[in-house]
């Protein structure tokens, strides 16, 4: 029997080790799409105790809480922060195959040498040594990054967000770490929502110009990536229900989004049409600018509604959406390429069923302008465990350029996330020794550390051109 989650969990033969140890431990991290607060760095927020770090908005374990039969006030209600957490330790207990079991105890051995399992048990323990150590400053959220080997950031934002924690932190000599917005605009975008004319007017605020038409819309959006692009931005995210083609002329758009404006509803005819010449709009100007195009898809959101109107988004009741038709995502992509204004795009599907699509589609539109210039994202969301990803570096490694592939993200909320970094890399290691002990691949360790050092970090200091040097 393995010893629990020891220096070689993950990790079965030789090769797997090596490569692990050798070189992905050692590689930094690069995180190119998560949802931290800016603000939360540039004051380097200590946290006071466990629950803070580990419960707050983080719908991943509460989704898992409710499925124990938790009351609702020991997950997002009034209890106080150690019942939450005794509440939390009794059911990571019994969570044998999750991976939030394996996220957690990494995380309370990389940051708090804890090495044994969290359980019902052990919850006073673990409650006093995570809140003893969270009063040292090596646990202020910058020494956290510092810690975990992280070298850039992207974060999350909206085209009206003023990025001034962003500029504080580039202000800031006393920290190394870049940390650069990203652009998304699905505010702007969604025009079937209640609140859009509302956030339309907040725009036009923000850019100084009128958003009265859609050509408004898209001269205040151009000039927001300007805001944008002086800050340091080059990535761009959208999340979207899936990637839709229904092209049309400017006068359709312009009707369509009048009649918006209007305060009529439009149909959902008119909303995937508005949304297709949207997203070919900010598509071109993504490769004008030289910026990397994020598309995150097949989620359907906030389906418990009685619970919405309660909690609001992104609480835990979101779930995969099958209706991805790969037919129309190549048909966009084409629409950019006929024109010569396809810019770099990694695709991202909640749905692992699209992973074989993706992989098709993919070589479609590859050239040698960058080495795996359309990208299949990391395995996401629900699909980021080890059979998950497993099944996206497997579908990759079949259809593509596994050794081209961008590697890991957090998507996290936590400064505590980034050892998922390394349960991709244990991952990792573990495929492609398997394949070189099964005779499929040759021990080559020249290639095989290249392979991996690449996947793990220098893939994406490449593909998104940051001012990083390469391991």
């Amino acid at each position: 029997m393995k010893p629990f989650m020891d220096k070689d969990f993950l990790l079965s033969t030789p090769t797997a080790q090596a490569l692990f140890h050798e070189y992905a431990e050692k590689s930094p991290v690069l995180d190119y799409h998560c949802h931290i607060n800016p603000q939360e760095i540039a004051q380097d927020r200590k946290f006071d105790n466990i629950t803070q770090v580990w419960l707050g908005g983080d719908h991943y374990k509460w989704r898992f809480m409710r499925s124990c039969g938790v009351e609702e006030r020991f997950i997002t209600g009034d209890a106080s922060d150690k019942e939450k957490f005794f509440k939390w330790a009794e059911v990571l207990g019994k969570a044998i195959g999750n991976p939030l079991y394996h996220w957690s105890h990494l995380e309370l051995q990389r940051y708090f040498g804890y090495t044994k399992a969290l359980s019902k048990k052990t919850a006073e323990e673990v409650w006093n040594l995570c809140n003893e150590k969270l009063t040292g400053d090596s646990m202020s959220v910058r020494n956290l990054i510092r810690r975990s080997g992280v070298t850039l950031i992207c974060t999350t934002d909206d085209p009206a967000d003023s990025l001034e924690w962003h500029e504080k932190i580039a202000a800031d000599e006393s920290f190394e770490v870049q940390v650069l917005p990203a652009w998304r605009p699905d505010k702007a975008m969604n025009i079937e929502k209640t609140d859009y004319t509302d956030y339309l007017a907040t725009l036009s605020d923000v850019s100084g110009i009128q958003v009265d038409s859609f050509a408004a819309l898209k001269d205040a959006l151009k000039n927001r990536m300007d805001y944008f692009s002086a800050r340091g931005c080059r990535v761009s995210d959208h999340a979207l229900e899936y990637v839709m083609y229904r092209p049309a002329s400017d006068e359709a758009v312009e009707a369509i989004f009048r009649k918006r404006l209007d305060g009529a509803e439009v149909t959902r005819e008119e909303e995937l049409t508005f949304k297709t010449t949207f997203m070919l709009f900010v598509g071109r100007e993504y490769s004008r600018r030289g910026w990397i195009m994020q598309l995150h898809y097949g989620c359907k959101r906030d389906n418990n509604k009685l619970i919405f109107e309660k909690l609001g988004p992104d609480t835990g009741y979101d779930c995969i959406n099958n209706y991805a038709p790969s037919a129309q995502m190549a048909d966009f992509l084409n629409a950019l390429t006929c024109t010569g204004e396809l810019p770099k795009t990694v695709i991202y599907s909640l749905n692992p069923n699209d992973n074989q699509s993706i992989g098709t589609i993919l070589g479609c539109f590859q050239d040698s302008t960058a080495v795996a210039k359309i990208q299949q994202g990391s395995a996401w969301w629900f699909n980021d465990h080890k059979i998950g990803m497993r099944d996206q570096m497997l579908s990759l490694a079949s259809l593509g350029n596994l050794s081209g592939f961008i590697g890991m993200l957090t998507d996290s909320r936590s400064f505590l996330s980034y050892t998922r970094h390394e349960y991709f890399r244990r991952i990792l290691c573990e495929l492609i020794g398997e394949l070189v002990e099964n005779g499929e691949f040759p021990a080559d360790m020249d290639t095989l550390s290249e392979i991996v050092k690449d996947i793990s970090y220098n893939n994406a200091v490449r593909y998104f051109g940051f001012d990083l040097k390469e391991v």
